[in-house]
């Protein structure tokens, strides 16, 4: 249903809108959505009336079977020409929930009653209106406070969220420290050890001194200078020392020479050297279990040491001072070996028409002494007796024990005796003297104007006898067994023709034994080497044949065993 309008003066407009409410009403239409199309309308209509003109309002409903009406409100210029003809329609629709007759609802009389009612009614709907904004408004102050609250919530968790981030950084920063301290300690032990490996590998105290700069410069120390009390091991002979460096070896504790304290753990802090006051130093003192000895002067190599890595440098030093003081026990305790190693190892004597030549070689592992020996002395009746043993085991005890060997061997031969009635007299002797202690031996006797050769051998590499024609024999008959086994053993003696120019090598294990070979490829090579001799050069210079047969057969420069040779060789 349609309703046409005209509206050119105020009181036709308002007469419109009353109409227009009225319809709304009649149609259903909800009191805010009628509020809001009649409040639309009178603004649109004051608009109308300032331009002027005369004006037409359309009020047109329609409805669906299964849907809500709708109503259309059309404010559009009457006669479409002037100003108003200018001017766009205006449009607004709203629902209609429910369908009626309506057909006088847009007629207003012109009635001050019906006016009055219509301003009143007018007003329930701008107070229902009202009344619909108040709730909006506590909805929305209910919505705003909780939304505060929600933003309460959400600055909590940022702040929780925060500290837990900071939290997770510190850890993180913890742990990375952790980690950079850790892999620091592993880095100093592996120093420390690997140091410490390379100081106690030798026993020459001069290399040890020698080494210690080379291992702390320049990763812990700019310069390193070692003081030793003594003055010949002083490796720089400074002209004077730090005064820091003299209060270590008066207290022996550590020191700290620099213009600020340095903190480290254990050492005392000192005023700046004088002879170098730009320069911290730090001064350990090289300790014995009595006294120090020396003093370790280190500078740092930047500004200043890590205190951990002062406590290592510290540690190092004590373990230099002990590996340096081992290294003088040992030089003192070889020295003594040697003096006495040489006091066993007598001349050999002078005989017409027979050379001797002699070397003795000891382990280069351990003190520079042990149980091989070799000896050649006369019998009462003119005959000579030559011989070469060894005592099981290394050290002073087998020297003891070889050098009582070899006085009770002197002895014996006094009252005469062939080579194994000598042998079977030691091992009676060993076994009495120290039951647990075994040697082995040979023994040849030379007779003047005699072509024959005596020999007797007790567990002893055989001998090798190069004749005159160059060839080499090796004399392997049955030996005895070894002397001092709980064993009774009669020795017996071996002969071997011996002709001028005939050259016999009498030699121990540490000779010709190699552990990955055994001992018979080496007493093959002690006999190519000694065939390589004419009997001319032998006749020259025995003992320079001595030397060349030992160069070939020693050709590694490590030992594990002594090494004894005895050539006799009979003038052609």
């Amino acid at each position: 249903m349609t309703h046409s309008l005209q509206i050119s003066t105020a009181v036709e407009a308002a007469r419109a809108r009353i109409a227009t409410a009225r319809l709304a009403a009649a149609y259903g239409v909800s009191a805010l959505d009628r509020t809001r199309l009649t409040s639309a309308l009178s603004a649109q209509l004051r608009q109308c009336l300032t331009k002027g003109g005369t004006w037409r309002l359309t009020l047109d409903a329609t409805a669906a079977p299964a849907e809500d009406g709708l109503l259309h409100a059309l404010v559009t210029p009457a006669d479409g020409t002037g100003a108003a003809a200018a001017q766009p329609p205006w449009r607004m629709t709203v629902h209609c929930p429910g369908a009626m007759d309506a057909a006088d609802a847009a007629t207003v009389a012109d009635d001050p009653t019906v006016l009055a009612e219509a301003l009143l009614g007018a007003d329930e709907d701008t107070a229902l209106v009202l009344e619909k904004l108040t709730e909006q408004e506590d909805l929305v102050a209910f919505h705003r406070e909780e939304l505060h609250q929600t933003n309460q919530g959400v600055l909590a968790l940022h702040a929780e969220l925060d500290a837990a981030g900071r939290a997770q950084r510190e850890a993180f920063a913890a742990e990375r420290k952790a980690r950079n301290e850790a892999e620091s300690a592993r880095r100093r032990l592996t120093f420390l050890a690997d140091a410490s490996a390379v100081l106690t590998a030798s026993l020459n105290h001069d290399e040890i001194v020698r080494r210690l700069p080379d291992l702390l410069v320049p990763e812990y120390a700019r310069s390193v200078d070692v003081w030793l009390f003594d003055g010949d091991d002083d490796r720089h002979r400074p002209t004077s020392h730090p005064a820091a460096a003299v209060r270590a070896a008066r207290t022996g504790r550590p020191q700290y020479a620099a213009d600020h304290p340095g903190g480290l753990l254990g050492v005392d802090d000192q005023p700046p050297s004088a002879l170098d006051p730009a320069r911290p130093l730090l001064c350990v003192p090289l300790s014995t279990r009595r006294a120090p000895w020396g003093v370790l002067v280190l500078s740092p190599p930047g500004e200043s040491w890590d205190p951990d890595d002062a406590v290592m440098l510290i540690e190092l030093t004590r373990r230099a001072s002990i590996a340096i003081e081992n290294a003088r026990r040992f030089e003192h305790n070889r020295d003594i070996a040697e003096t006495l190693q040489r006091a066993l190892l007598t001349d050999l004597p002078t005989t017409p028409g027979l050379s001797l030549a002699a070397r003795y070689l000891p382990a280069t592992h351990g003190l520079n002494i042990g149980g091989d020996w070799y000896d050649a002395f006369r019998q009462p009746d003119g005959s000579l007796i030559t011989v070469i043993g060894d005592v099981t085991g290394h050290g002073l005890h087998a020297a003891v024990m070889m050098s009582q060997l070899r006085t009770a061997l002197r002895a014996h031969a006094v009252d005469g005796g062939s080579p194994g009635q000598l042998l079977t007299r030691l091992h009676v002797f060993l076994h009495h003297l120290q039951p647990d202690l075994y040697a082995t031996a040979v023994i040849a006797r030379f007779r003047p104007g005699d072509p024959t050769l005596t020999w007797a051998a007790a567990g002893h590499p055989p001998p090798v006898l190069r004749t005159p024609d160059g060839q080499v024999h090796t004399l392997d008959a049955k030996p005895g067994a070894m002397l001092g086994i709980p064993l009774r053993q009669e020795i017996a003696d071996h002969t071997a023709p011996l002709v001028p120019g005939s050259t016999l090598a009498l030699y121990t294990d540490g000779l010709v034994e190699r552990r990955a070979q055994g001992i018979d490829p080496g007493i093959e090579r002690l006999a190519d080497a000694l065939g390589t001799f004419s009997s001319a050069e032998l006749d020259a210079d025995l003992d320079t044949a001595a030397d060349r047969i030992l160069t070939p057969l020693l050709s590694d420069s490590e030992r594990d065993d002594d090494v004894c040779l005895l050539l006799c060789h009979l003038a052609a």
